[in-house]
């Protein structure tokens, strides 16, 4: 159940929204979709980020949050 709903319009093109539509599985919402597509995309930023910081030259250092 989604706590604070908001009522919100996001314009998409009608070759978007076909997209999405086929990406989601029965049953399931619209904003699951969203917040699953949000969280694939949050964990390939955090794996490329990793992957960046392990190739980094050995005096270079990232700092923690930057990961």
């Amino acid at each position: 159940m989604m706590s604070g709903t908001a009522d919100k319009r996001i314009p998409v093109t009608e070759e978007r929204w076909t997209e999405l539509h086929e990406l989601k599985q029965p049953g399931q919402t619209y904003d699951q979709l969203l917040e699953q597509l949000i969280k694939e995309h949050n964990r390939r930023e955090l794996a490329e980020r990793a992957r960046n910081a392990r190739v980094a030259p050995v005096d270079e250092f990232t700092e923690l949050g930057d990961l």
